[in-house]
């Protein structure tokens, strides 16, 4: 099984004498072959959470070491895209901390309208949710027709399962209470469809929405924001990776947009931090500076 190891990541030179500096070097050679072999870079993760993925997929393979998950990865095709699955962060909520979505609304919203168009990047957004919460709340908003979302993650399978905007119906009951708590102006039922088992949003929520792959360790920037939202995923990267995902961010914000982050998230350690205003440190939500 594996250690939960430091975050560091780096060893000395010399046979490693311990268990934990045998397995932590391990770690460090599947990752090495998992970005050689797809190009997505998973070296700066916090390596606690990397390791905890790790252990997950060798019970599920029943394997009992890393140089055996390895051995797989190498000479089995196809089989490395189980690790960028077991990599990703899919956790995500409609509306989730509601609080953030109201402090948007009442903070944020009031600056767009006055903007002739607006274009938002959801970073890592997992399989949409949230994605559509913000799709419904510029709607109620009027400026539905003004707006694009860019959606994207690194996990083909998640941005496939956010275009069809369907979600289990048993999770509507605490959406709907995130939707009221985030100040939600109408019925929440009004946004959706239902069947024995999924809730399925109006296509028209979905009309100016793109939905792509994108990494944000190894890609660039691919237009000018006016917000950029990217919640509970850089708390997995390391400081160094933080710093770089955060200089994409800041190439990406227009002057004077807006940065959303989650709540265990900070710009206060960067080295941009003075150039951004705290529009509501509580929510983390930031403002470039014009």
């Amino acid at each position: 099984m594996v250690n939960e190891v430091g975050e560091g990541g780096c060893l000395e030179l010399g046979y490693p004498s311990s268990i934990e500096e045998r397995e932590n070097l391990e770690i460090e050679l599947l990752l090495e072959a998992i970005y050689r072999m797809t190009g997505y870079d998973f070296r700066g993760y916090m390596r606690s959470s990397i390791a905890r993925r790790i252990n997950n997929r060798l019970n599920k393979d029943h394997l009992t070491t890393i140089s055996e998950l390895l051995g797989k990865v190498i000479h089995e095709e196809g089989y490395v895209n189980n690790l960028l699955n077991d990599f990703s962060i899919n956790v995500t909520d409609m509306f989730r901390d509601p609080e953030f979505f109201y402090a948007f609304r009442k903070k944020v919203v009031p600056v767009l309208k006055h903007l002739p168009e607006i274009r938002i990047w959801h970073a890592g957004c997992s399989t949409g949710e949230e994605v559509y919460s913000m799709a419904i709340l510029m709607e109620e908003e009027g400026l539905a027709d003004k707006t694009k979302i860019y959606a994207t993650d690194m996990n083909e399978k998640v941005i496939e399962k956010a275009r069809q905007g369907a979600f289990p119906l048993k999770r509507m009951q605490s959406y709907t209470k995130n939707y009221l708590q985030a100040g939600g102006l109408d019925a929440f039922s009004e946004y959706y469809k239902t069947d024995m088992q999924f809730a399925y949003f109006r296509p028209s929520l979905s009309r100016n929405i793109v939905f792509a792959q994108h990494n944000l360790v190894t890609d660039g920037s691919f237009n000018e924001f006016h917000v950029i939202i990217c919640r509970n995923v850089i708390i997995y990267f390391t400081l160094d990776l933080q710093a770089k995902v955060f200089q994409l961010f800041d190439e990406s914000l227009s002057p004077g947009g807006f940065l959303g982050l989650g709540n265990k998230e900070s710009l206060k350690i960067m080295e941009m931090a003075d150039t951004y205003l705290e529009v509501d440190i509580n929510q983390r939500l930031y403002r470039k500076k014009q």
